[in-house]
């Protein structure tokens, strides 16, 4: 596929954006909202952020931005995808409403397992042309960092593609991709019933060859009855912490496994799904500053009816994110603003939440805290001006795609509330 466009052909945002609503949420935990406030940008990063009565006469005579009143929050980050694959499982959608649940699909031989041939057979290109209009749709709704897992390919030569098609993602749409090895996703054919012999491949051939190709930012399992168990796992969190990698978790989706606190040990970035999560999950969570992601994507398309402990993450004041986790089974999902409405009516997350979750929680999730989430002076200019009344339109919508406006890696790269015409 040959893009008409590549990330620095977009239009810079350098200068002074006025007319601004800053949300709370764009300046961190626990700040006010700023209305009639202005941003300056200068080469890309931004380097002044308040009220535009403050504004240091310094700037005023820059190149002006009218933002027309709109609401802006920090650029989004979407923490948990595996967006990269070949072909699609609607057929499982369909034997799931016909009454299947998840492992039966899994162990009739659908599942991971059936994106893995499609991802096998296909070559890098045709899965890089596959992943454009998915990244694309991400992408226009205001995304400006989004994780990307491998774990369709069970081995090296196919995870490797994943991996660098991620990578050239990132590139061409100038968006920060944050990347994670997921060989630990489920057990290749080729290895049935040879689990430890297929951990010791992924712990002592892939992962040492694919981070020492630049292509591995952290290292994830899935670690579940129908996945590893947590001895596997803890043979993978080893060689990660050998290699210097952070380590993240598929944990209790399906039960209790007492994933999370053994990810906790490891320093974890996360633990993901966690609807079964345990009182001791949560301790363990909690000391470690590890992030809970949730996935209501996929606790919808499933089905499911076991709530993740929502109320005891906020009293135990664990940070909690919100992601898509789009893949092809599970969670087909392709906008993170119906995450969010999920998250705050399936979850029962309060607004500030759910915003707190794809923005500063979920650049924490990545490790990507001190240039993603908010608003700050020294940060890379990644902010979404959006045509609302008010932020807590972003989750009350269904459906409705607002026509923001988004400054990503300091350029305008979405332009839906035709700004670029308003320059003056």
């Amino acid at each position: 596929m040959t893009l008409s466009f590549s990330a620095s052909s977009l239009p810079g945002a350098d200068g002074v954006w006025r007319h601004l609503h800053l949300a709370p949420e764009a300046l961190g935990a626990g700040a006010d909202a700023v209305p009639h406030a202005a941003i300056v940008v200068d080469q890309g990063v931004v380097v002044w952020v308040g009220a535009h009565a403050e504004l240091p006469a310094v700037y005023r005579p820059r190149k002006q931005h009218d933002a027309k009143g709109a609401v802006v929050t920090p650029g989004l980050v979407d923490c948990h995808t595996h967006l990269v694959y070949g072909g699609l499982r609607a057929n499982e959608f369909a034997m799931r409403l016909a009454g299947a649940s998840y492992e039966e699909v899994a162990r009739a031989g659908g599942g991971i397992v059936s994106t893995v041939k499609a991802t096998r057979q296909a070559s890098e290109d045709e899965l890089f042309e596959a992943a454009v209009p998915r990244m694309m749709a991400l992408l226009s709704e205001g995304v400006c960092a989004i994780e990307i897992k491998s774990g369709y390919g069970l081995s090296l030569a196919h995870e490797r593609k994943q991996l660098r098609v991620a990578r050239r993602l990132g590139e061409i749409f100038g968006v920060t991709v944050r990347t994670s090895f997921l060989g630990a996703h489920a057990l290749p054919p080729d290895y049935a019933g040879r689990s430890g012999d297929y951990i010791d491949l992924v712990c002592h051939e892939m992962m040492p060859a694919l981070a020492a190709e630049g292509l591995v930012d952290a290292v994830d399992v899935f670690c579940e009855s129908i996945g590893f168990t947590l001895a596997e796992t803890q043979k993978v969190f080893e060689a990660a912490k050998a290699l210097g990698l952070p380590v993240k978790l598929h944990a209790e989706q399906l039960s209790d496994m007492g994933g999370a606190a053994l990810a906790a040990r490891y320093g974890a970035l996360s633990c993901d799904h966690i609807e079964h999560l345990s009182a001791q999950g949560i301790a363990a969570m909690r000391q470690s500053g590890t992030v809970a992601v949730l996935l209501p994507g996929a606790y919808f398309t499933l089905r499911d009816t076991h709530l993740p402990p929502i109320a005891a993450l906020r009293e135990a004041g664990v940070p909690m994110a919100v992601s898509t986790d789009h893949n092809p089974g599970s969670s087909p999902a392709l906008s993170l603003l119906l995450m969010i409405n999920m998250a705050c009516t399936l979850f029962r997350l309060t607004v500030p939440e759910a915003l707190a979750g794809v923005t500063r929680h979920a650049a924490q999730a990545l490790g990507l805290q001190a240039t993603h989430g908010q608003i700050h002076v020294g940060g890379p200019a990644n902010f979404v001006l959006w045509p609302v009344g008010d932020v807590s339109e972003l989750a009350y919508w269904l459906g409705q795609r607002p026509a923001c406006s988004v400054v990503r890696q300091g350029r305008l790269a979405v332009d839906g509330m035709a700004l670029s015409s308003q320059v003056a």
